[in-house]
């Protein structure tokens, strides 16, 4: 029988513990960067000033957008075959 080889239900559980890790850290770092930028260090007040939040829509929405644009130049990159993981 010349199938394609079947991926193992721990290869499965350990393909989405990777994704998990990856999309955990890149939250966190979104947080951290857009928290630093965005959010005066000294509290006036418990909620967002109308500039703080301004800015950290602005700040998601461009660490979204440069992560999608990064992700497609590597895949890119992967299939021509000039990136090679080491």
């Amino acid at each position: 029988i010349g199938g394609t080889p079947q991926v193992s239900s721990q290869q499965k559980i350990q393909a989405a513990e990777a994704e998990l890790d990856m999309v955990t850290g890149m939250f966190n770092s979104l947080v951290e960067q857009c928290h630093a930028k965005c959010v005066n260090k000294s509290y006036a007040e418990g909620d967002l000033s109308k500039q703080e939040s301004v800015c950290l829509d602005r700040c998601v929405s461009k660490y979204f957008e440069t992560n999608v644009k990064v992700g497609d130049s590597m895949q890119k990159l992967g299939q021509s075959g000039l990136f090679i993981g080491r």
